[in-house]
């Protein structure tokens, strides 16, 4: 595997966590249909276009990076559209954009916040530079700062813990309560304060406020839902021996995409003596690349220490039919 290709345009230098390794496994062609359902700053969009003549449908919510999408249009005439819309909506926009959605070869998602989203501090998305406690992806709707100033304790409580993994997040929650009764909460330095005063400082140096934030970015952006819609919506598009590639950046993530794939390649648990095996069974929709996640090389964690927590998981579609239980909790919280 190559190192990727310098950027085009005026586009900033940005290399995604395990590219190479993900080019490998989506094993992109000439004449391939692809699907990058999170655009972001175009690393991997602009990787599959390089390693192969092939079509790449690039989707994101977030209307900056669309605006970014668009000025990389013309490096690639013909063979990249960038669209606005979620990735759990990934077969209506194939759909819409006359892919033909029994063609798709390749399915990328790059989870989480993107480093445009993070470096820009007016977006509100770290703690590691003061600006408006926003973290919405798409700019629209409810922000944390709604979040944190109108929810009572116990849902913040539910959100911090179920989404941000804090043990601490009761102790959190009645923090920002007490916080909020003095005065609105309207920034990231406001909330990183109150939870550094309440969350002692772990061994392994991160950041006190890092779980916190976690919960509150996802419970925003419902990322946890959209990632079980857009894995469903992946079986839907890709064609027999289509590749889907998925990394994920903390355990909510990964577990998601863990029992989703185990569940469609046959690996789900059978009955037990309480839940007896009813027979009733479903040919397997994807076939493993990787039995355990890949995670990055010393290397890479060198060189981009955002990679640290980053696990990549891949799968094949099969010519099975799509399975029929999209009410499946695929190992999350609803």
């Amino acid at each position: 595997m190559t190192s990727p290709p310098p950027p085009r345009s005026n586009d900033p230098i940005h290399v995604p966590v395990l590219l190479d390794v993900a080019l490998f496994l989506l094993a992109s062609h000439d004449g391939g249909a692809y699907v990058d359902g999170t655009f972001g700053a175009g690393g991997y969009t602009r990787a599959i276009l390089d390693a192969a003549e092939c079509s790449v449908l690039a989707i994101d919510r977030d209307p900056d990076a669309v605006a970014r999408g668009q000025k990389m249009v013309g490096d690639y005439p013909g063979r990249l559209n960038v669209v606005r819309g979620r990735f759990g909506d990934l077969a209506e926009l194939v759909d819409d954009n006359s892919v033909d959605g029994s063609s798709i070869d390749g399915v990328a998602l790059d989870l989480g916040v993107s480093s445009p989203q993070l470096d820009e501090d007016q977006r509100g998305f770290s703690f590691r530079a003061n600006g408006p406690l926003d973290m919405r992806m798409e700019q629209d709707g409810p922000s944390a700062a709604d979040l944190v100033n109108t929810a009572d304790e116990s849902d913040l409580a539910d959100i911090i813990h179920n989404f941000g993994e804090e043990r601490r997040a009761r102790r959190v929650a009645r923090a920002i309560i007490d916080a909020r009764n003095t005065a609105p909460i309207e920034t990231t330095a406001q909330l990183a304060n109150i939870v550094r005063r309440v969350v002692p400082k772990s061994r392994d140096g991160i950041d006190p406020a890092t779980r916190t934030f976690q919960g509150l970015r996802i419970h925003v952006n419902d990322e946890l839902g959209e990632l079980r819609r857009g894995l469903a919506a992946a079986e839907t598009v890709l064609r027999p021996g289509g590749r889907l590639i998925v990394v994920s950046f903390h355990s909510l993530e990964d577990r998601c995409v863990k029992t989703f794939l185990r569940d469609r390649s046959g690996g789900a648990p059978r009955g037990s003596r309480h839940m007896p095996d009813t027979g009733e069974t479903q040919a397997p929709s994807f076939k493993l690349l990787s039995r355990s996640g890949i995670t990055p090389d010393a290397d890479e964690l060198r060189r981009n220490p955002r990679a640290r927590s980053a696990r990549l998981r891949a799968a094949e579609r099969t010519s099975a039919p799509v399975h029929s239980d999209p009410k499946s909790k695929l190992g999350v919280a609803a």
